[in-house]
């Protein structure tokens, strides 16, 4: 022990690796083509796993996925894998039905993949974590409704995502339930991020169609990218039309107006998630498990009564 400490020594990971013991590191897997920095709820999920990992003595490496149809950028994220240089991996962002990431699973590697759900396909080494969209978007509906607008529209995320087609399946059946029609002009194709809510929002009103007494977003970045559309077209909200949003991450209280959104408990999901991850790391099992966490309104400044 004392040669130990006057050499500085420590073990070689890599000859540890080959000897099977574990590596105490978590591979996290963000897919974005943008800017990961600038997108304050992309920021929170990716400091959550990190924050969590660190209580559980795990290291974090992180890689962002650029393109899922560039070859050797999937090849490098399963070299990761097949070196076993993690233990096991967290993926946020796919599509919600991924090939490299089944082929991985299939593999038997742990995997914890956010915003996916494949009940015909489950397994130990599959962990998801998801929300009650459908939930969160049929509370949305119903405040609106309940403030008395009957022309509701919605501006859509990624629809390839689950999240993005869950939340406009549970916009349709509130639409259905309060008997209210769906305008096609009214819904709007976007993808999760503020430039999207705001391209497709300039967009709906450069085609100068009717616009509805309020708008369902299917996150917050949207609904702040349309606000500023429509504030540049001297279109008011609350005053002119009415918004709710989707997540409540960190800046939707101290927006002006402060936005009202569904609250999703995003710090609460991961910490769940890798919870069950490292406890099949550290036990492996054939147990079927998931994390998921439901929604609730909270209301704020950006929704008016419908005289």
């Amino acid at each position: 022990m004392k040669a130990i400490k006057e050499l500085n020594y420590f073990p070689n990971v890599s000859a540890q690796m080959l000897a099977g013991k574990k590596s105490r590191t978590i591979g996290l897997f963000m897919v974005s083509s943008g800017e990961v920095s600038v997108d304050v709820l992309t920021n929170m999920m990716l400091v959550s796993v990190i924050e969590n990992a660190s209580d559980y003595d795990y290291y974090v490496l992180t890689y962002i996925i650029r393109d899922t149809t560039d070859t050797d950028i999937i090849n490098n994220v399963k070299e990761i894998f097949y070196q076993r240089r993690i233990d096991g991996g967290i993926f946020i962002g796919t599509d919600h039905y991924e090939p490299f990431v089944e082929e991985l699973i299939q593999e038997g590697f742990i995997i914890g993949v956010f915003d996916q759900e494949h009940p015909e396909h489950t397994s130990g080494n599959r962990i998801v974590a998801n929300f009650n969209n459908e939930s969160g978007m049929k509370q949305a509906i119903a405040y609106l409704v309940g403030l008395g607008h009957r022309e509701i529209g919605v501006i859509n995320g990624n629809v390839k995502r689950l999240s993005g087609a869950r939340k406009y399946e549970g916009f349709r059946q509130a639409m259905d339930i309060h008997s209210l029609p769906i305008n096609p002009s009214w819904v709007v194709a976007a993808d999760f991020t503020e430039e999207a809510g705001y391209a497709a929002t300039k967009q709906l009103l450069e085609n100068k169609v009717s616009l509805p007494t309020a708008f369902v977003a299917a996150n917050d970045s949207i609904a702040f990218g349309a606000i500023r559309a429509f504030r540049e077209q001297g279109i008011q909200v609350p005053g002119d039309i009415s918004i709710i949003g989707f997540d409540d991450h960190v800046l939707s209280e101290k927006h002006s107006p402060p936005l009202t959104t569904v609250k999703v408990d995003f710090k609460r999901l991961f910490k769940d998630l890798l919870s069950i991850l490292i406890a099949k790391i550290e036990k492996p099992s054939d147990d079927i498990r998931q994390a998921s966490v439901d929604c609730s309104l909270i209301i704020r400044e950006t929704c008016l009564r419908e005289e």
